[in-house]
C-alpha cells in the first residue's frame, strides 16, 4: 500500500496548524495592546475567547494528524492482505480521541498559557499609570512603583536596560535574549549546565528552549523610554 498521498495530505494539515499559531500569535498581540491602551476589559476577553477558540482548533487538528499517523502506522505493522478502509479506521480514531476531549486542555495549550501569562505581566506593568483620578495618589508611592519596575528593566547578565528581553519558563526570570542565548551556546560547547544568571536564583540549568519571548516587558520599556 503507497501511503504518499496520506503524507501530503498530513502536510497540508501541518500547514494549516502553522495559520493557526499565526492566528493566536496576532490575538496575544492584539490583546496586549488593547492593555496598553486601557481599552475595556470585556474587549481583552473577548480575545481571550478567540485564543480558545483557535486552542479548540489545534486540538481537533493535533488529534485527526495523530488518527491518521496511528492508523498508518497499525497498517504498515499488520500488512493486511485486503487494502481496509483507511477513511473509516481514522474516523473512528478521530472520534475516540475527541471523546476525551475537556476544557482544560484548552488551558494547556502552550500559546494559550503564553498568552495568560503575558496578560497578567501586562497588567501589572501599566497598572500603576492607570489609577483613577479620583483616588489620591502620594507621589512617593508612585516614585517606588517606577524606580522598582526599571530595575525589572536591567539585564541580570548585561546590567544594561534590554531591548528584546526573554523569561525563562522554570524561574520566570527575564534576560535580554543575545546575551543568555551567547551563555547557553558557550556552556553548551564546554558540556555544561547553565545556572540562571539572576542573584539569588537556584534554577541550576536554563535551556533555550524555556526562554520565551516577554512581550509585556518589551512594552513597557518602550513605554518608559517613549516618555
Amino acid at each position: 500500500i503507497s501511503f504518499s498521498c496520506v503524507d501530503s495530505s498530513l502536510s497540508s494539515l501541518k500547514n494549516c496548524q502553522s495559520y493557526i499559531n499565526t492566528g493566536m500569535d496576532i490575538a496575544t498581540h492584539v490583546a496586549l495592546d488593547l492593555v496598553e491602551s486601557f481599552n475595556d476589559v470585556e474587549d481583552v476577553n473577548s480575545m481571550e475567547n478567540v485564543m480558545l477558540e483557535y486552542a479548540a482548533m489545534d486540538r481537533e487538528l493535533n488529534h485527526y494528524m495523530r488518527a491518521i499517523e496511528e492508523t498508518v502506522n497499525q497498517i504498515k505493522r499488520e500488512k493486511p492482505e485486503n487494502i481496509p478502509n483507511l477513511q473509516q479506521l481514522v474516523k473512528e480514531r478521530f472520534t475516540a480521541l475527541e471523546s476525551k476531549n475537556s476544557d482544560s486542555d484548552l488551558q494547556r495549550n502552550e500559546k494559550y498559557m503564553y498568552f495568560k501569562d503575558q496578560l497578567k505581566e501586562m497588567r501589572k506593568q501599566f497598572c500603576h499609570r492607570s489609577g483613577n483620578d479620583n483616588e489620591a495618589i502620594e507621589q512617593i508611592d508612585e516614585d517606588i512603583a517606577v524606580t522598582q519596575s526599571q530595575m525589572n528593566f536591567i539585564c541580570p547578565i548585561t546590567q544594561m536596560e534590554m531591548k528584546r528581553p526573554v523569561r525563562n519558563k522554570v524561574c520566570g526570570h527575564t534576560y535580554e535574549e543575545d546575551a543568555i542565548l551567547k551563555i547557553i551556546q558557550t556552556r553548551k560547547q564546554q558540556k555544561k549546565k547553565v545556572r540562571c544568571p539572576k542573584i539569588g536564583c537556584s534554577h541550576a540549568d536554563v535551556k533555550g528552549s524555556d526562554l520565551v519571548p516577554d512581550e509585556a516587558l518589551k512594552r513597557a520599556i518602550d513605554s518608559q523610554n517613549k516618555q
